[in-house]
This record gives structure tokens, sequence and C-alpha cells, in this order.
């Protein structure tokens, strides 16, 4: 099987889930251009890397930790679909695998971050790899901001090659991406400073969008609320 038909089916899997399982709601702020992109998101849950391919129906290469390629079946599939795994101490194997692939005119999907997002709300200071990507492979970066209910958050400690982690799932409940327009940067690489300046305004962007999320999900519950609070006082009566 191909890498396009893994990929593929991974991908209606995950949509058919979200239908069953989640409140999804996507907005997109403008048409992703075509050729090369980087999308880049926030990162609240364990979960996230399956969700983002949501974001578009382009086939896209997810940098994830290599942890997740260890575990029985689910390291098959990651590596079947095409995604990159992040080796702890040897992130540049994973940035150059990346950069070729967007070389050849692909999708990169990244989380800045580099980490699992704050439990308490809000981002990690990001790392600068998108930063580094975006500026050597000239290609835009697409911000994603996520929003979930944090309290459905499922802690799982899971144990590979006896490194222990603790794996955050969301299984159920509204879930919120928002699409940003693209960004596009110029200038140089081995400048400390600009890449830091670009890395910082792609995260604040990311922040933004994933406050519109919130505020989407902010909406629903109180629709849902005001639906049901008339329902709940006419069986009181």
């Amino acid at each position: 099987m191909s890498q396009q038909a893994w990929y593929s089916m991974e991908r209606s899997a995950v949509a058919m889930y979200a239908q069953l399982a989640l409140q999804m709601n996507i907005s997109q702020h403008a048409p992703l251009p075509r050729g090369p992109k980087i999308i880049a998101a926030n990162h609240p849950t364990t979960t996230d890397p399956i969700l983002i391919t949501l974001a578009t129906t382009e086939s896209m290469h997810i940098l994830i930790t290599e942890m997740c390629f260890k575990v029985p079946v689910v390291g098959h599939f990651l590596r079947q679909a095409g995604h990159v795994p992040v080796v702890d101490g040897n992130g540049r194997a994973a940035f150059d695998e990346a950069i070729q692939l967007l070389k050849d005119g692909k999708t990169v999907g990244i989380f800045p971050e580099g980490a699992l997002s704050p439990l308490d709300g809000g981002t990690c200071h990001p790392h600068t790899g998108v930063a580094r990507m975006a500026l050597t492979a000239q290609v835009p970066v697409i911000p994603v901001g996520i929003h979930l209910e944090r309290e459905r958050i499922k802690f799982v400690e899971t144990t590979v090659d006896d490194k222990t982690e603790t794996a955050r799932w969301y299984l159920r409940g509204p879930y919120a991406m928002t699409v940003g327009e693209p960004m596009r940067f110029d200038g140089n690489v081995e400048d400390r400073q600009h890449v830091r300046s670009v890395s910082d305004r792609i995260m604040q962007r990311i922040a933004c969008l994933s406050r519109e999320s919130a505020q989407r999900i902010g909406v629903l519950q109180a629709s849902r609320f005001s639906d049901w609070l008339p329902t709940r006082l006419a069986r009181a009566h």
C-alpha cells in the first residue's frame, strides 16, 4: 500500500472519529496556498497530531515525538503514513527531513512549543525550528489555534523502552481549530535575533487564534445551555 493510501486511511478514520465522538469546530480565515507550506499549531493534548490532519484535505507530514513511533501498531501506522519522528537530542535529523519534504512540494505539520502546552492554558515559549524551516525553505507558515475543554483530558502513563511519559488524551467533547492566514517571512536564517523574532510572531499568532477557538466553544456551550434550560424547567413543572 502506498504512503498516500496509508495517509488517506488515517485521515478518513480520524474524520469519522471526530464526527462520532468530538464536537469538532474548524474555522478558516483564508484559503490555504497551493504548494509547500508549514502548518504550525499549539499543542494542548497528545491527540493533536492526529486531529490536525483535519485542518486541510492535503496530505501532511507531521513532526511527532519518537516515543509515539515505538508504540506497537501506532508506530507502524505513523511511519507508513509518512510522519516524521523527532528523536530526543537529535532534532536536526527531523529538521533536515522536513526541509527536504518542503523542497519536494509537501506540507509539513509542526508544534512549535516542542512539548505539550501548559495545563492551565496558554502556550510554552516556542522553539526556533518552525522559523528556521520557513526561512530556509522560503515557504509560508499557516498558524492554527486549538482550544478544547481541559477538564475532559484523560491522563494516561505510557512506558516505552523504560521511559515513562504522561499522555494527555482527548477522546470526547468540543474541539475547535482556527486556521489563520498564511504568514510569510524573509531574512537571514543565521541571524539568531531575527529567527527568535519570527518564532515569537508565529507563536503569538497561534495564541491569538487559540483564543478565537475558545470564544467559539464558549458560544456553542452557551447555545446548548439555552436549549437545555427550557426543557429542564418544563420537566420540573
